[in-house]
């Protein structure tokens, strides 16, 4: 699932193509993706690209044109992606069973597709006035990456969180863009058990897991810099020290990366590093084993 960093970057690189340019038209393929209708798509045809921001992993295309400011909110969900196309395909997309979900074609001959693989579409398309009226971006935490969201601020969000760090982190009402792979990351970073209670963190703590998670994620900005859309997940994979990599060891200690898997998703992290050596029990049970 793309997250923060990859987010941020797929705004950058689009931020560099799409500003100034005319949206020719902005055509649905899969019929799941789109989910207003009120403006329609073609209230964005003839309209430029004035800015593109990000709210938390919302990508916002601002445009302005005929129908005046709207804002197109893209989530790529799971398994969506950007795909920049300079020229486009030739000829209308065609619905089918491919993973092509929706095509932005441009004045100029360019543009770009989404795309979603799998069964399961979630991938999310929105044309609004104001990003706020998109549920997911009205109920946002703050962003990790923004100047005023100190160690202060992050310990105040924490004080009294009933749940475990590792669902504090990724909680998008909490603190938007963090998922699975870089919460993991993050913890790892910090040297903090997945599995303890956020309310359980000192102060002391809590100041080491805001300066993780904020080296983590300018970090994978940083080297993701510059990079096409297309090469995103690859250096997203091969700057994860613990995500992903269970049965390998460490890169800091040497201590094998243990993992522990969920219905629909799993979380990596090193006992030595962690945990204090300690394997925590696997398949949804909730304490370490003895």
């Amino acid at each position: 699932m793309p997250e923060l960093p990859e987010v941020e970057v797929l705004r950058a690189f689009l931020d560099a193509h799409l500003v100034g340019k005319e949206i020719a038209r902005v055509l649905p393929v899969a019929i799941s993706v789109l989910k207003t209708y009120d403006p329609p798509l073609s209230a964005v045809e003839g309209a430029e690209v004035t800015a593109v921001g990000r709210h938390g992993k919302f990508l916002d295309l601002t445009t302005d044109g005929p129908a005046g400011e709207l804002h197109l909110l893209i989530h790529l969900a799971r398994a969506g992606w950007l795909r920049w196309q300079d020229p486009l395909p030739s000829g209308p997309p065609r619905p089918g069973k491919g993973p092509l979900a929706l095509r932005t074609a441009l004045t100029g001959g360019d543009g770009f597709d989404l795309t979603e693989a799998g069964t399961t579409k979630r991938l999310a398309v929105h044309l609004v006035h104001d990003p706020r009226e998109v549920p997911g971006v009205a109920r946002l935490g703050p962003d990790p990456l923004a100047e005023d969201f100190g160690p202060e601020e992050f310990a105040a969000l924490l004080a009294g969180e009933r749940r475990r760090i590792k669902g504090a982190l990724r909680d998008q009402s909490l603190i938007a863009g963090i998922g699975n792979a870089y919460s993991d990351e993050i913890l790892h970073a910090a040297k903090t058990s997945p599995f303890k209670p956020a309310r359980n963190l000192t102060p002391e703590e809590t100041a080491t897991l805001w300066t993780a998670m904020r080296t983590t994620l300018h970090e994978a900005v940083e080297r993701s810099h510059g990079l096409a859309a297309g090469k995103l997940k690859a250096e997203k994979k091969s700057g994860l020290r613990v995500h992903g990599r269970t049965g390998e060891p460490c890169p800091v200690c040497g201590d094998t990366i243990r993992e522990v898997s969920f219905s629909d998703s799993s979380l990596q992290y090193c006992p030595a590093c962690q945990t204090g050596g300690k394997i925590l029990a696997d398949r949804r049970m909730s304490r370490l084993l003895k």
